[in-house]
């Protein structure tokens, strides 16, 4: 079982170094839209993997294998919060789980991390072959909802629909999200087959066991 703290979207003035380290947690998931600085003060504040997706307000993000060779004849890597791991439409294993990403939402302007749904019918069918490749998925870690699932109904906050397949496919235990800022709201969980679906905006922890059952302990 893995105490697992989650953030998104918000700068939580309650996370302290202090609530850090009273949560010790063995990895650390993040669902965009916080700024990389923030990532990686809590990557550097804790001995634990940190994996993230963008959200549609980060800055387009390289991974680690984009580096160039600069003129002062060392390797410079692109964007991206350094000491954590991108999981875009990856599958990475961290802290004994496997974590596939989907980052940034439905397009409703122009920028970075943001897709039709028809584009994410085809990020989302990838990851999926990408998965199966590796085993069972224990998280499914994306910045915006399925669609009609913890969404909204407005253009930018609209949810996609691929996840729909995902879930079906994939069957991950969890499916956790940020993207739709709670506002004082009560954000319910959602169930689909095996999977909770949760909003973690703008921080969680949760207990996970590989294939498993997970139960909260702690939140906002």
């Amino acid at each position: 079982m893995v105490t697992t703290l989650v953030v998104s979207d918000e700068v939580a003035s309650n996370l302290q170094l202090s609530t850090l380290r009273d949560i010790d947690p063995g990895l650390v998931l993040g669902a965009g839209d916080l700024p990389w600085e923030y990532l990686e003060w809590i990557a550097s504040s804790l001995d634990c993997p940190v994996v993230f997706v963008p959200g549609n307000h980060d800055p387009e993000v390289t991974s680690a294998r984009d580096r160039t060779w600069s003129l002062d004849q060392s390797w410079s890597e692109g964007p991206r919060p350094q000491g954590v791991i991108h999981a875009d439409q990856r599958v990475v294993e961290a802290a004994g789980l496997r974590i596939a990403g989907l980052g940034g939402c439905v397009k409703y302007r122009s920028g970075p991390h943001q897709y039709t749904q028809r584009q994410y019918a085809g990020r989302a069918n990838r990851l999926v072959r990408r998965a199966r490749r590796r085993g069972p998925v224990d998280v499914v870690l994306t910045h915006a909802p399925p669609f009609g699932l913890g969404d909204g109904d407005d253009g930018p906050h609209v949810g996609i629909e691929a996840l729909h397949g995902v879930l079906e496919r994939l069957e991950p235990t969890w499916l956790l999200h940020g993207h739709i800022h709670p506002f004082g709201r009560e954000m319910p969980d959602r169930v689909v087959g095996r999977t909770t679906i949760r909003n973690v905006v703008p921080w969680r922890v949760i207990e996970i066991t590989a294939r498993t059952g997970s139960i909260e302990t702690q939140s906002a």
